[in-house]
C-alpha cells in the first residue's frame, strides 16, 4: 500500500495472476506455506498478503473475497498467530515459526522475568498485568477496548494505549487471537467485530513456546533472516531487516 496525491493505492497482482490468493483458504495456504507474512506491503517486494491479491477486492465488503476481512478468520486459526508482527505493522506467523519469533524478539526473557529484573516499561506491565497470574500467562481473553479500560488508559489515565499494545505484540508477549461482537444484554451479538487480546502462550501453549529458548536468540533471528532470503533471494539484509522491523546488527 502505497499513498500518492493524499490517496492509498493497493499493490495488488493481476486478475489473471496464477498466484493470486482468492480465498482465505487460499491465503490460510499460502501464510503456512511461507511460514510468516504480513498483510501490507512493505520494503520487501512481494513479501505480503497484499501483493498476492487483486487490489480492486480490498474493502469490498465481500467476507469471501476482501483480504481485509479475511484477517478476520485467519487470527481465529489455530495454527496461525496475528499482530503487529513485522515493523510495527499487522501480519501472520504459521504456528511452527512462532517460538522462533518469540526466542528472537523477547531475547530470552519471559515478561514476569523482565519485570522481576525491573526492564519492563510501566505501562507495559499495565496492560499485561490481566493476562499473567503469579507471573505465568493465564488464560484470559479481553476485547481491546475492554483492556484499554482495565489497564487505565485513556482519558485522565495513561497515555499511548496503541502504542503500547503495538509494542508487546512486535516483542510477541500479546497476540490478536481474533475478533468478535460484543453481546447486548440479551446474548445479541451487535456493532463492529472488535480484535480481541490474549497471550500466544493461551493460543499456543507455554511449553511449546518455551521451546524456541533451547537456542540463543540471535541464531533465532538469523533463521527468520534466512527463511526469508531463501524466498525472496534477491532480497538484500537491509531490505529484510526493514520488513521485519529488526535493529541493525
Amino acid at each position: 500500500m502505497e499513498t500518492i496525491n493524499g490517496e492509498w493505492y493497493m499493490k495488488g497482482c493481476a486478475w489473471n495472476d496464477p498466484g493470486r490468493l482468492k480465498t482465505v483458504q487460499d491465503a490460510a495456504a499460502r501464510i503456512r506455506e511461507m511460514g510468516f507474512v504480513p498483510l501490507f506491503s512493505n520494503e520487501l517486494p512481494g513479501f505480503s498478503i497484499e501483493e498476492q491479491t487483486a487490489a480492486e477486492r480490498w474493502w469490498s465488503g465481500d467476507e469471501l473475497t476482501d483480504p481485509w476481512t479475511w484477517r478476520q478468520l485467519l487470527a481465529g486459526e489455530p495454527d496461525i498467530l496475528y499482530g503487529k508482527f513485522f515493523a510495527r505493522r499487522a501480519g501472520f506467523i504459521a504456528r511452527d515459526w512462532f517460538p522462533v519469533f518469540a526466542n528472537s524478539r523477547r531475547d530470552g526473557y519471559d515478561f514476569d522475568t523482565l519485570c522481576d529484573e525491573g526492564i519492563a516499561p510501566y505501562r507495559e506491565q499495565k496492560l499485561m498485568t490481566p493476562f499473567l497470574t503469579d507471573g505465568m500467562p493465564n488464560g484470559t481473553v479481553l476485547f481491546s477496548c475492554d483492556l484499554k479500560a482495565q489497564a487505565g488508559f485513556g482519558k485522565g489515565g495513561e497515555k499511548n494505549f496503541e502504542g503500547v499494545l503495538t509494542d508487546l505484540q512486535m516483542k510477541t508477549y500479546l497476540i490478536i487471537g481474533d475478533f468478535r461482537q460484543k453481546l447486548n444484554k440479551r446474548g445479541l451479538p451487535y456493532g463492529w467485530h472488535i480484535a480481541r487480546i490474549q497471550t500466544p502462550e493461551a493460543k499456543l501453549g507455554y511449553d511449546f513456546i518455551a521451546e524456541g529458548y533451547n537456542e540463543p536468540p540471535e541464531v533465532s533471528l538469523q533463521r527468520i533472516i534466512g527463511h526469508l532470503h531463501a524466498q525472496f533471494p534477491n532480497a538484500d539484509l537491509q531490505q529484510i531487516q526493514k520488513a521485519l522491523g529488526v535493529r541493525k546488527k
